[in-house]
This record gives C-alpha cells, sequence and structure tokens, in this order.
C-alpha cells in the first residue's frame, strides 16, 4: 500500500474503534483512539445553556493536543491508523452551536487546523440514521456510564456527516455503508476493506459490502 495514515470516520455506533483496531492488526501499524472523556458533554446532551460550546472548545484542544503529539512523535515511522479525522470536530460544531458561537470557534478551528497532517486515505463509514441510532443504543448498554444523544440528535448528526463527504475531496474517500456489516468487523469484511483500499487510486469510492447467504 502506498499511503501511510488512515482515518476512519462516521457516526457514532458503527464500529470505528474496532476496525482501526482490526486494520492495525492487520498493517502492524499504530492506533490512534478518540478517548477524550469531556466532562462537559452530559450537561450537552441535557441542554444546559453554554455547555454545547464548552463540549465542542474541550474536544477541539484535546484532538489538536493529540495529534500534535503524532507529529512530534514522527507519525509516518510507521503505518498509523485514526479511529477519527480532525474535522470530525467540525461536524459536531454546526450540529450543536448557534451562529454566534460558531463563529468564534470556526476561527479556532482555522487556525488549529494548520498544525494538522492530512490522512493519505479517509474511510467513511455510513448507515441510515436508524440504523445509527438503534447501534448507539446497543453501545449504551455496554457502557452505561456514557450520557446517549436522543433519536432526533442522531438523525441530525447522520445528515450533517453526509453533506460534509458529499462534498469532500481534500484526501482519497472511501465510503462503506456499513447497515449489514456487525460493529465488531468480523474477518471476511476486515479483509474487504483491505482489497478496496488497496484498489483505490483517487477521489472518491463507494462500498456496499455483499453478504453471504
Amino acid at each position: 500500500m502506498d499511503f501511510r495514515y488512515l482515518a476512519i470516520e462516521g457516526p457514532p455506533g458503527l464500529g470505528k474503534s474496532a476496525l482501526a483496531d482490526r486494520l492495525g492488526t492487520r498493517l502492524d501499524a499504530s492506533v490512534v483512539l478518540d478517548e477524550t472523556e469531556n466532562p462537559f458533554l452530559a450537561d450537552a446532551y441535557a441542554g444546559r445553556a453554554g455547555a454545547a460550546f464548552q463540549t465542542q472548545l474541550f474536544t477541539l484542544l484535546g484532538r489538536h493536543r493529540q495529534q500534535g503529539q503524532l507529529r512530534q512523535g514522527d507519525l509516518f515511522a510507521q503505518a498509523t491508523v485514526s479511529d477519527y479525522l480532525f474535522d470530525r470536530d467540525k461536524i459536531y460544531a454546526y450540529v450543536t452551536l448557534d451562529d454566534n458561537e460558531l463563529f468564534i470557534y470556526q476561527r479556532l478551528f482555522d487556525l488549529l487546523v494548520r498544525d494538522i497532517a492530512a490522512p493519505d486515505v479517509v474511510v467513511y463509514l455510513q448507515a441510515p440514521a436508524d440504523v445509527v441510532f438503534r447501534r448507539v443504543k446497543q453501545g449504551g448498554k455496554t457502557h452505561p456510564e456514557r450520557p446517549l444523544p436522543d433519536q432526533a440528535f442522531v438523525r441530525e448528526l447522520s445528515d450533517a456527516y453526509n453533506h460534509f463527504f458529499f462534498h469532500y475531496t481534500a484526501t482519497p474517500l472511501l465510503v462503506v455503508e456499513t447497515s449489514q456489516v456487525e460493529p465488531d468487523w468480523p474477518d471476511a469484511a476486515v479483509d474487504e476493506i483491505l482489497r478496496q483500499i488497496q484498489g483505490m487510486t483517487g477521489g472518491t469510492r463507494y462500498y456496499v459490502p455483499r453478504l453471504e447467504h
């Protein structure tokens, strides 16, 4: 493969971290996980005034710090697989912030993104909003300590993701429809993802996994 840095993105519940771990093992790559615990998240989901803005700033700065440490540690010393794209934070911001907050946020984002290395390939995991919400609820049973978004927010977020990646041209992009793929990513699905990536030459490729009967 002619890439060193692969980023996986998509709405919650679709197995981004699991796929990053599986690909990292296959490629003997370092794995970067978005594990920032945000102390403002529960208040944001509860609708407390100002909490969404606090949530976005806290997450943005934490991811910027993590990405900066990657560059200082020689990101390209070996292949790297990340379970997030730095732009994820902006997608959430456009859903959660009002116009005044978004104006401030966008100026800060534009400053910080200059420090971030662009991935060589992005894999966008996609599913209908009702599938996303069902898997978010399933994940909530596994991690009951995490606050859960409501269905309206999940739908709006899914729409925002689709809009963002419909217009995305910054890197080669593999769009994977995941409705029929378990979020723990079995071996056959990982094999097929790798084959799709190996066949990419640029632009956007769409892939719907074939079901075995």
